[in-house]
C-alpha cells in the first residue's frame, strides 16, 4: 500500500493533495477525513482495503498542503461537497462509495444525498450526525448542546491571534475538555498532527469549516425549544445502501444522533462500537474494518 500524495487540480482551481492507491479498475472508495486530521484518519482502512478497491483519500480544502483560500465564505458545505465530485472527475472516477468521519462524514452525507442514483453507489458514515437530526438536537437536547459549545469557541475570531502565534493546538487545549477520555494515538501520528496544527494559515482554514457552517449552536442559557423560525431541512430520503458506524463513547456526538436515522435511510446498516471514543477509524480499526468487509462484500 502506498500513502504517497499526488497533487490534483480541480476544475474550480482548488488543488488537493490526494492518496490514490489500489487497482485502477477496481470499485472506487472515496475517504473523507474530519477535523482536525488528514487523509491519515483512514490509514488502517486503506491498508486493509487497497488490495481490492481503489482507495482515494484527499487532504480536503484548507488542510495540510491543499489549497487554503482566505475567508470563511470559501468553506461553505456546498463548496466542500462540490470538491469531492470534481475530484472524482479529475481522477476519471464515474461512480464511487463515499466514506466520511466527523466533518468528512458531514460532507459525505451531502455527497451521498446529491449523488445517489448517479455518482454515489453506497455511503459509509462514522460518527457524523445526519443533517436532518443534528440541528434539532442542538435546540432540544441539553447533552448535545453542551457537547457542542466548543463550536462557538472555534467560530470566535477573537481567538485567531492565539492560533496564528501558537497553532491550532493552543485553541484545542482551551476549548476541549477530554477529562480522562482523551484518545490515545501512536506517537509518530501525534507528532505529525502537532506539526500540521503549527501552521497558522492552515489552522484558520480548518476553523473556517465551522465558521461557514449554517448550524446554529445556542449557548446553554438559551431555551431548550425549537425557534419559531425553525423548519426541518428539505432533504430527500437516502435510498442507497448506507452503513453508519457509531462509537458509543463519543463525548462530542452522543448516541441520540442515531434516533430516527432508520426513517431517513430505508437501506440502513447500523454498527455500534462500544467502549470507543470519537475517532473510531483509528481507535477501533479492527471493528471498523470488519464492518466495512461485511458491508462492501
Amino acid at each position: 500500500m502506498s500513502m504517497d500524495l499526488t497533487r490534483v487540480k480541480l476544475a474550480n482551481g482548488i488543488e488537493l493533495d490526494v492518496v490514490d492507491t489500489g487497482p485502477r479498475d477496481a470499485p472506487a472508495l472515496m475517504f473523507l477525513h474530519g477535523f482536525p486530521e488528514s487523509h491519515r484518519t483512514w490509514r488502517h482502512q486503506i491498508a486493509h482495503l487497497s488490495g481490492r478497491f481503489r482507495c482515494i483519500a484527499p487532504d480536503q480544502r484548507g488542510y495540510r498542503g491543499s489549497s487554503k483560500p482566505e475567508g470563511a465564505e470559501h468553506y461553505t458545505p456546498d463548496k466542500l461537497i462540490g470538491d469531492i465530485f470534481l475530484l472524482a472527475d479529475a481522477l476519471g472516477v464515474g461512480q464511487f462509495t463515499v466514506l466520511g468521519h466527523d466533518w468528512g462524514g458531514a460532507i459525505a452525507w451531502g455527497v451521498a444525498l446529491m449523488g445517489q442514483g448517479t455518482r454515489v453507489t453506497r455511503a459509509v458514515v462514522a460518527n457524523a450526525p445526519h443533517p436532518g437530526i443534528f440541528q434539532k438536537l442542538l435546540y432540544l437536547d441539553p447533552v448535545q448542546r453542551g457537547a457542542s459549545q466548543y463550536m462557538r469557541a472555534f467560530r470566535d475570531t477573537a481567538h485567531d491571534p492565539l492560533v496564528r502565534e501558537h497553532g491550532l493546538g493552543a485553541l484545542l487545549m482551551q476549548a476541549l475538555d477530554w477529562g480522562d477520555k482523551a484518545p490515545v494515538m501512536e506517537e509518530e501520528e501525534r507528532a505529525a498532527l502537532l506539526q500540521d496544527w503549527s501552521n497558522g494559515d492552515s489552522a484558520i482554514a480548518m476553523l473556517n469549516w465551522y465558521r461557514a457552517s449554517p448550524m446554529d449552536v445556542p449557548d446553554m442559557d438559551a431555551p431548550f425549544a425549537l425557534p419559531e423560525s425553525y423548519a426541518p431541512p428539505p432533504l430527500p430520503p437516502l435510498m442507497i445502501p448506507t452503513l453508519v458506524i457509531w462509537a458509543m463513547e463519543d463525548m462530542a456526538l452522543p448516541p441520540a444522533n442515531l434516533e430516527g436515522l432508520d426513517a431517513m435511510i430505508p437501506n440502513l446498516t447500523l454498527v455500534q462500537v462500544p467502549d470507543c471514543g470519537h475517532f473510531v477509524p483509528w481507535e477501533a480499526p479492527g471493528k471498523v474494518n470488519a464492518a466495512l468487509d461485511a458491508f462492501l462484500g
